[in-house]
């Protein structure tokens, strides 16, 4: 092995997916649990399916309704 390497003329991996940023976020316990239960109807996490959800929303640029009582 090499007492050091050049990596001047190093390239990042074209192959790795794009990194997620990790986010804290407070749910109700049944949307959770409403989310849970899809996941394992569809067989993915029910981390990566809110966050297919959510990529859905933005992508067709959806805004919710909100009124305030």
């Amino acid at each position: 092995m090499r007492e050091e390497y050049d990596f001047s003329e190093g390239v990042k991996n074209p192959y790795i997916k794009q990194p997620k940023t990790a986010v804290t976020i407070r749910l109700d316990t049944a949307t959770v649990e409403y989310f849970k239960g899809v996941s394992k109807q569809v067989n993915i996490p029910y981390q990566t399916l809110i966050n297919f959800y959510l990529a859905d929303c933005a992508a067709k640029k959806m805004r919710p309704e909100v009124s305030w009582r």
